[in-house]
This record gives C-alpha cells, structure tokens and sequence, in this order.
C-alpha cells in the first residue's frame, strides 16, 4: 500500500512512514495511492461481527501489510475495550428511518476516542519497532486534544503538546486536556482561535529541521490513520441498517471534515452510502463553498458547538484531490492562493462531482437550541450542541429514500451550559469522570505566535 501526496511533490511512502509523518513534505495530506475495494460479500460479513473485527478489516485494508494482522488485532481489541458501551459506537433509532449514531461512549466522552485509541497504540508499536522516539503537535478545537491525551500520555516514546484555542472550549473540554497528571503531556492555551493554532503546526511540520530535531508527528485528522479508523463505523453502521442490500445516508456534523471524509472513503471503498450531509454551525463556509464553489475564510463566531468553530477545513484538501481525479497540480494552486489570497474557487466540474453525492446545511444558534429541546421532549434523549447541529440539518435535507444516521458526535456532560439553557436540564458526567472538577488543572498561556510555540517545544521534546 502506497500514499501520496494530495499536492503532488512528495515521494510516495508506506503506511508506517506515512503514520509517523502526518503530513506530507510538500504541505500535502497523505491518500492512498489505489483505494482498497470491499465486495458486497464482505461488506455482508461484518454484520453481527463485534466492532474490533471490523476495525481489525478496515485497517488491514490499509496497512498493506506493515503491520501483522496479530498486531492490529490486539490494538483493535484493546481500543475497543476503553469503550463503556457493548457494541462501542451504537445505534439508536429516533424516529421512523431515522437514527442517531452514538460516537461518545470513549474515554473522553467524543467520536475522536474511536481513532485516537487505535492510532496512539498504532505509533507506539512502529516507534518500539524502529526505535525511535517523537514529538506528537497537535491543535485542537476541543476534542482532538483530549482523545490524544488519553490515547499518549505515559507512553515511553512520545512527548505530547497539544494547543487549544485559549478561552474557546468548554469547561469540561479544557479539563479533560488540562488536569492529565503524566509528565509526557503539555498543554498550551493558544491566545487565538483553532484557525490559529492549525496554522502554527502547519508551519512546524513545514520547518523541516525542527520537524527532524524533535521527531515531529501529528495525530489531528491530517493523519491517515485517523481517517481509516473512523471509516469503521460507517461500515458498522450501515450493515446493521441493512448494507450492502440497500443504500445508507450519513448527516455528520462538520468542523475540520475529516469525519465525513472518512465516509467518502467508506463509499469509495465500496458501501452503499446514497448521500453525505455535511452539517456546520454558524462557521458555514463548507456549506457556502458547496453552494458557490467559493471558498472563502471568514471570521470564526464563537458557538455552543465549539469544535466546529472553524473556517479552514484541512481535510476539505483530500475531497478536492478526489474530486480532480487525482490530479495535484489545481489541488496545489487552490491551497497556494488561500495562503496567498485567503481564498479560492472550486472549477465546476469538481464541484459537480463533489454535488452528485453531498450536500451542505447550517444550523443558527436558536436552531441548534430549539434542537436539543424537541429532541429530549419527543425522544427522551438529551443530546449535545454538535450532535444538534447534525440533527438540523437532517431536517433540512427533506425526504430521503435511504435511512438516514446522524453522527452523535459528543457526550451532552462535555457541554452542559449549552444542554441547561436549552432543556433546563444539567447533564451529568459518567461515573468515571465524576471527579473532573477536583484535579488540578496543568497549562501554559502562550500568545498565538509560531516562533513562541517552536521555542517552548525545543525547549522541553526529548530529542
């Protein structure tokens, strides 16, 4: 199994190679170089199947053998195993061929646990292997940084720096970064937005001499492994609704599009999925992108659903590779004239591509209260701001002839000030983060500079 780069320039790598990079030397995201293909036979196989077999499938299907099958089993197995639910990810039905997808039952309480697991034992096993050690940067909007944290810290090999976006998470979002004891985790409130921090470890993973000073890898969704890990569920998901015999719609809240990538990479490996509905808050320039072909940054507004706070979707680059068959060199003059330009457009025919299976809806604030509201009195559920979002713009996509899945994409505890305002009714934490708000919280203030964030990073990675 080969990767490339979506812009072209970097030589093509192996899965371990590309698990250890992140992203790619010429600013590119690693892709497959041939997309694994399931039949409809093995699709049907998955059914009833525990979820860390399939996982177990889904990631021998892109490791290309790197890894031995007894390896990734064990990691799939041990992934699975810091879920608090059964069947992992689990389904639940909210009205007729309507059901929510629950991505919450992790350790950190968000849908990021279901690939941080796998991909923090994945690094750990070719470090051992190699005998390396490296430096994992990461920015985050809320819940990256935590599913990172969880999956890393105490791990031998790794240092963890994790940046958030100072005052621009919930409470309970910063703590679950802040408040981990091990020695190996740093985390740093970025004075900024999640734009910001994305930007400065874009420039470290483009400074070549730091990136090899201090081993540098990264986990966001940038990371290949990230993506193929979430494919999983669109897979469990849509067998258990009857895939491969009928088509499946997925409605997934989108913030930095690496989560409804990870569905199109399910389709393209084969399921049936008739259509991907991106759902954005009030940040809605993949909504406007699709609708116009424009893609133009604006300024982040501060929502209940914070880690869908941003303008500049990184994965949106992996969509657009594909939606220009392959092709680099626009792929290259788009990302070059938004770092130039702070825009660009997508050509008609790729946007007519991207159309054929996708649609795009936001949801204002007062939708996604009124949301949370009519979800708990009609369903008895109580939901969260992201997962709102998503079910606003199910509504907006009208009839459908397949089931539709909303991704349940946070616990409603991790934003429970939003939850009361709208229902009345304050979310508990799960048992096992119960005491959350008694640990001592550690964090650096540092100002949204690049040169600051290099300089406390070379200071403090082993090298």
């Amino acid at each position: 199994m080969q990767y490339i780069s979506t812009r072209g320039q970097a030589p093509a790598i192996g899965f371990n190679d590309a698990l250890l990079a992140g992203l790619a030397s010429d600013g590119g995201l690693y892709v497959p170089k041939t997309m694994p293909h399931w039949s409809a036979e093995e699709f049907a196989a998955c059914f009833s199947q525990p979820f860390h077999m399939v996982a177990a499938k889904v990631l021998n299907s892109f490791t290309g053998g790197d890894i031995p099958q007894e390896v990734i089993a064990q990691i799939c197995l041990n992934a699975q195993n810091r879920f608090a639910h059964a069947a992992t990810t689990p389904l639940v039905q909210i009205a007729p061929d309507e059901f929510v997808l629950e991505l919450f039952h992790g350790p950190t309480l968000a849908f990021k646990d279901v690939a941080m697991q796998i991909i923090g034992q994945l690094m750990a096993h070719v470090l051992q292997q190699r005998g390396r050690r490296a430096s994992v940067i990461a920015a985050t909007s809320g819940d990256t940084g935590s599913a990172a944290i969880e999956a890393f810290a105490g791990l031998p090999n790794v240092d963890v720096f994790i940046l958030y976006p100072h005052n621009r998470v919930s409470d309970v979002q910063r703590r679950q970064m802040t408040t981990n004891p091990h020695a190996n985790v740093r985390t740093l409130a970025v004075d900024g937005t999640f734009d910001d921090c994305q930007a400065i470890v874009k420039i470290l993973f483009n400074n070549h001499t730091f990136r090899d000073e201090v081993g540098l890898t990264g986990v966001n969704s940038i990371n290949w492994a990230r993506i193929m890990s979430q494919v999983v569920y669109y897979i469990t998901a849509g067998v258990a609704l009857g895939a491969p015999a009928r088509s499946i719609s997925y409605i997934v809240p989108t913030g930095n599009f690496g989560d409804i990538y990870a569905g199109f990479v399910a389709k393209q490996m084969g399921l049936p999925i008739d259509q991907l509905v991106v759902a954005t808050n009030q940040n809605d320039i993949l909504a406007r992108c699709l609708a116009t072909g424009d893609y133009t940054p604006t300024v982040v507004v501060p929502t209940s659903s914070p880690s869908m706070d941003i303008q500049i979707s990184s994965n949106f680059e992996r969509l657009l590779f594909a939606a220009y068959d392959g092709d680099a060199t626009p792929v290259r003059t788009a990302m070059h004239n938004l770092a130039q330009s702070g825009s660009f457009t997508v050509a008609p025919e790729a946007l007519a591509y991207m159309r054929r299976f996708m649609q795009a809806y936001a949801a204002s604030e007062a939708e996604v209260s009124t949301k949370i509201r009519e979800t708990l009195a009609q369903c008895g559920t109580l939901i969260d701001p992201h997962t709102a979002v998503g079910l606003v713009a199910a509504d907006k996509t009208g009839a459908l002839t397949s089931p539709r899945v909303t991704l349940a994409t946070a616990h409603p505890a991790k934003f429970p000030d939003a939850v009361e305002r709208a229902t009345g009714v304050r979310p508990s934490l799960p048992q096992r983060l119960g005491n959350l708000f008694e640990r001592e919280e550690r964090f650096e203030v540092l100002p949204g500079d690049y040169n600051a964030v290099r300089d406390y990073v070379l200071a403090r990675a082993a090298r």
